[in-house]
């Protein structure tokens, strides 16, 4: 198990602030986390293609991205991101090395009334005003956190809305393949790196990600990607294309949309159908808003 420290050696931190299209270090503002973050989401893909790698291979070391320069090396040479305790992490140790006070959240997406908690996400903190950024969910640009106020980002493919409800948090935003929505509930804030990866690894038993390619990425003014055997298109006008994929298809997605190295794209086995998760109690019961019914067809 690997626990994810709170800064980037300067070398590395330079690299990746190049790649992300930064010539210089930027100063802990709204208007640098800002360009950070947007450039996060045209660049780090939130994706499995490594886990997926690892999984196949049945591989016993730490899960890929559980660390961030294993998360950045790996970045920068193949354009690859992570599942969310991976990218999340990734990103709260870009950020604070940086000098942002930023925190871990642990949170749900809730896609069933008995579903634990099973997403980790980011919060900053400036000037006394919290933001979410969130690796998975890319969402463009901070969604500012004000108690007793439900805010949002308007847009037809990443727009997200934040509420309160029983005292936490919701985020309600649009997966590929459920772009109807679903809720992220933030249940804490402040988890430690050590939870992060501890989290992580508990998803080696079981997770949707750890069978069938999953991968979104903001491209122009549309989100893009890979989820569950569909390749997907969220527009800015709202509108979903699909249509199935696999083969050569999926490796061309996956380097001329997502980025990624030939090498790397290449390693991807193919797609598994997804068991049902451990805690479902019957045919009927969902996860990620997938109905179980649904799996293999993915």
């Amino acid at each position: 198990m690997t626990s994810q420290s709170e800064t980037l050696p300067p070398e590395l931190l330079e690299r990746v602030l190049r790649k992300l299209g930064f010539s210089d270090r930027p100063e802990p503002t709204l208007g640098s986390l800002t360009a950070l973050y947007a450039a996060w989401c045209r660049r780090v893909p939130f994706d499995n293609v490594r886990k997926l790698i690892h999984m196949r291979e049945g591989q016993t070391g730490p899960l890929p991205g559980d660390g961030p320069e294993d998360f950045f090396v790996a970045w920068l040479a193949h354009g690859t991101g992570g599942t969310c305790w991976a990218g999340n992490g990734g990103l709260y140790d870009l950020l604070t090395s940086l000098d942002y006070e930023a925190s871990r959240g642990i949170a749900t997406m809730v896609t069933s009334p008995d579903v634990p908690p099973n997403h980790g996400t980011v919060l900053v903190d400036l000037d006394g005003v919290r933001y979410m950024v969130d690796a998975s969910i890319l969402h463009n640009q901070p969604l500012l956190l004000v108690d007793g106020q439900t805010t949002a980002i308007p847009h037809g493919a990443w727009g997200v809305e934040a509420r309160q409800q029983d005292g936490r948090w919701h985020i309600r935003w649009r997966p590929l393949h459920t772009p109807a929505g679903i809720d992220c509930r933030i249940e804490h804030v402040g988890a430690s790196g050590e939870t992060f990866s501890e989290s992580y690894e508990a998803t080696r038993a079981w997770s949707p990600f750890n069978y069938e390619l999953n991968a979104r990425l903001i491209r122009g003014d549309a989100l893009v990607g890979v989820a569950f055997g569909q390749h997907v298109t969220l527009d800015a006008g709202g509108a979903v294309d699909r249509e199935p994929i696999s083969g050569e298809d999926r490796v061309r997605l996956l380097i001329e949309e997502l980025g990624m190295s030939e090498e790397i794209a290449r390693q991807l086995p193919p797609d598994e159908p997804t068991p049902p998760p451990p805690w479902s109690r019957s045919p009927s019961d969902s996860w990620l808003g997938r109905p179980r019914d649904k799996l293999a067809k993915g």
